[in-house]
């Protein structure tokens, strides 16, 4: 009975997000800011399967990892979706520049601006209703330019869009989350390219790493938390599992991919935040 009830709520989340497209879509199109992330890709994935055409946008530039923009081409290919790249370099924002507070609203609100003149189709985002309970700056720039976001008027959380990926046969439902490169600095760190350079370089290398010793969903973020000191910062239950050895290994492997850079430390974390200090205070 359980089994046949959660069908139930099933069909009326991925029915309430359809009747959300078709309110927003001009004749089934909608431009989506696509990431190559679980949220994006599993709205691509839904409207995709409901008969709509999605035009995907996808941002590059310093602050995303070159794998990322690859994994997001790839994809977006292989189901042969819509797909445009914008390269968009937010470094020379003032904000993002000294690493204010704000730098995320900021980047965001010059992203889907640049997004917005790239197509005139309504545009959409990825954010779900979990996002909707925790500190997200970059939401009040979505917000001011009007992007709808159909996850999140759904009410669907992240634990439901990673079920309903699988259950919808999307690859990779697993999949973590990985926010912008600048939420490895702490606020008043300016960001330069070679130091982003470096950081994404370490965190393939400690990913790699976790793959071939059948970690592949052991999440993690390197950040310098001070000068000259680099954190690798773990779940705990991910930490608890790797032995002594491996722990060694990923930090080797780390240093060995940011030459100049001081070698990290493994640190326990009971959650991951997506931002520095998971504060806006």
């Amino acid at each position: 009975m359980n089994g046949i009830s959660n069908a139930v709520v099933e069909d009326k989340m991925l029915s309430s997000l359809q009747r959300i497209l078709s309110n927003v879509s001009e004749n089934g199109r909608f431009a989506l800011a696509y990431s190559g992330g679980l949220d994006s890709r599993f709205l691509a994935h839904a409207a995709h399967l409901a008969g709509f055409s999605p035009l995907l946008l996808h941002v590059t530039g310093p602050h995303v990892p070159p794998e990322e923009h690859e994994f997001a081409r790839s994809w977006a290919k292989k189901h042969e979706l819509l797909y445009r790249e914008i390269p968009v370099d937010p470094l020379n924002l003032p904000s993002v520049a000294c690493g204010a507070r704000d730098r995320c609203y900021e980047c965001k609100k010059t992203m889907f601006s640049r997004l917005m003149q790239e197509s005139s189709l309504p545009l959409c985002d990825g954010t779900n209703a979990s996002d909707l309970l925790a500190y997200r700056p970059g939401l009040r720039a979505v917000r001011e330019l009007g992007v709808t976001s159909p996850l999140a008027l759904a009410g669907l959380t992240k634990k439901e869009i990673h079920e309903l990926a699988g259950k919808t046969g999307m690859e990779i439902a697993w999949q973590k989350p990985r926010p912008c490169l600048l939420t490895r600095l702490p606020y008043g760190e300016r960001p330069t390219r070679e130091l982003l350079s470096a950081i994404a370089a370490a965190e393939n290398a400690i990913r790699q790493t976790l793959v071939r010793h059948d970690m592949p969903q052991a999440d993690f973020r390197l950040r310098l938390v001070a000068k000259n000191r680099l954190e690798v910062h773990m779940l705990l239950s991910d930490m608890e599992l790797m032995p002594a050895e491996l722990r060694h290994e990923l930090l080797r492997n780390a240093h060995a991919s940011m030459p100049g850079l001081p070698c990290p430390v493994l640190s326990a974390q009971e959650t991951l935040s997506g931002f520095f200090d998971r504060t806006s205070a």
